[in-house]
């Protein structure tokens, strides 16, 4: 399995080369050369099989020759295993007819980027040991990526993560699982400005060749293709399970659309999916984009009651418009040279057309955000995340599509309790494993928002924790 940028102008490079540079050198997204196919037998067998079991059929079917099966167990049973509040790791609950939620919650940071991160940490250990290296991880982050990204990291050898999270806008349960691990190897860095802020100076840091080499830098974010192909693994197993009355549709909230597009990818593979609706909050670009054909950079994001969908420039956003003009990478180096020099890009007539075949896109603002979770668990007695509140207003509806209709909930409402509490009249506790989150220390260096003075931090911090 060999690995090719959207953007045409390197070359192929293996899944470990894939997962440990992140970035296409010419500024591109990896991508699949082709895409593999799950076989009819492992579908119905990831209705009933342990989640590591499914996981380890499709790492092993994107990793090519670069795993051997064993290993792939291996790793994807200590992926998931002990540290998960929930054996079936991402459980579906009921809540009415044809009506499914899918929990993501279950993992150590208490959000979705579990399930790809605690596999990531897996991966990097054994490809580092098989080439006697080191990396400098760095990851800008809305609010959830990062304290998956610690959680999975903090006690991984040759190592060291660098965590970019925008200053004063995440919440205090965010922010403490990003900046109280007690990892030595963890660098938790308050970045002056937005989501957007954080990941401009990540772009960067990669855009310096030299100094990416120099400190062997590697992405952890979605640009990663790893993180895409670990989160497609829960759309496979819950349409795998859903699927007596037709293709599964999915509802997700978005907000850089790599989780969206990783239900593109478990659908490219075989699994039986149908619709999958792009919930995004007032930071509505995606939903603009599919509205109006065109694709346009706001001034700045919002703060929103969603904040990890924060997002005015959504980064996997390129690996779809990359399928969807037929994998030409002339047109879509020139759709993206236009989106850097003017902040837009008309999408061309059919691959807009493409897109419609597969997503809807609907913008929620945070009027509607309370609304849906005080809705809900009237509705229900489920309490959301602000998140996957935004994704109950969005939601298909009975005469809008047949077949189970799944929303995806990304996070635990306790990571949110400010804003549960000033909705519903309760704030949802922690749950045990994380019950003392703030008795623990904080570490954390306020930063300008200014890739020099972040570079100087690495350099000074490389590999201090060895």
């Amino acid at each position: 399995m060999r690995y090719i940028s959207t953007r045409g102008g390197s070359p192929s490079v293996s899944f470990f080369d894939a997962l440990l540079t992140g970035l296409a050198p010419d500024g591109g997204l990896y991508v699949p050369e082709t895409w593999p196919h799950l076989s009819a037998e492992q579908l119905r067998a990831a209705a009933t099989a342990p989640y590591a079991e499914t996981a380890a059929a499709i790492l092993s079917l994107f990793a090519g020759k670069d795993l051997s099966m064993k290993e792939a167990i291996g790793l994807t049973e200590e992926a998931y295993g002990g540290q998960w509040a929930n054996p079936g790791i991402t459980p579906v609950q009921q809540v009415g007819p044809g009506d499914y939620i899918l929990e993501l919650f279950h993992g150590p940071s208490l959000a979705f980027k579990d399930i790809a991160m605690q596999l990531l940490a897996g991966l990097y250990g054994l490809a580092l040991e098989r080439r006697d290296a080191r990396l400098a991880i760095v990851c800008a982050t809305s609010g959830d990526t990062g304290g998956a990204a610690v959680e999975a990291l903090k006690e991984t050898d040759r190592v060291d993560l660098f965590v970019l999270m925008p200053k004063g806008r995440v919440s205090d349960v965010q922010r403490r699982f990003m900046t109280a691990s007690g990892g030595d190897n963890i660098h938790a860095l308050n970045i002056e400005g937005d989501f957007d802020t954080a990941q401009a100076i990540v772009k960067a840091l990669f855009a310096d060749k030299a100094f990416a080499q120099e400190v062997a830098l590697s992405p952890v974010n979605s640009i990663n293709w790893v993180r895409i192909m670990a989160q497609s693994v829960y759309y496979v197993v819950a349409s795998s399970a859903l699927a007596i009355a037709g293709p599964v549709n999915f509802t997700v909230p978005s907000g850089n659309f790599g989780d969206a597009l990783a239900g593109f990818v478990a659908k490219m593979i075989g699994a039986p999916i149908g619709r999958i609706m792009i919930a995004t909050n007032a930071n509505d670009g995606i939903a603009k984009a599919f509205e109006t054909g065109t694709y346009a950079k706001s001034a700045a994001s919002l703060a929103t009651l969603s904040p990890a969908m924060d997002i005015s420039v959504a980064s996997n956003f390129e690996r779809i418009v990359y399928e969807a003009v037929g994998r030409d990478p002339v047109i879509l180096k020139k759709l993206y040279e236009s989106f850097a020099q003017s902040g837009s890009f008309d999408i061309p007539a059919p691959a807009l057309a493409m897109l419609k075949q597969h997503f809807d896109a609907f913008g929620v603002d945070d009027q509607e955000t309370r609304w849906a979770l005080a809705d809900c668990f009237e509705q229900t007695g489920e309490v959301l995340c602000p998140h996957t509140a935004v994704g109950w207003r969005a939601r298909f509806g009975e005469d809008e599509i047949t077949g189970a209709r799944v929303l995806l909930a990304t996070a635990h409402p306790a990571k949110f309790p400010e804003t549960v509490d000033s909705i519903l009249g309760q704030a949802p506790g922690l749950p045990r494993h994380c019950a003392d989150l703030f008795d623990r220390k904080e570490v954390m260096v306020d930063m300008p928002a200014d890739a020099g003075a972040v570079k100087a931090y690495i350099r000074a911090h490389i590999g201090t924790s060895a």
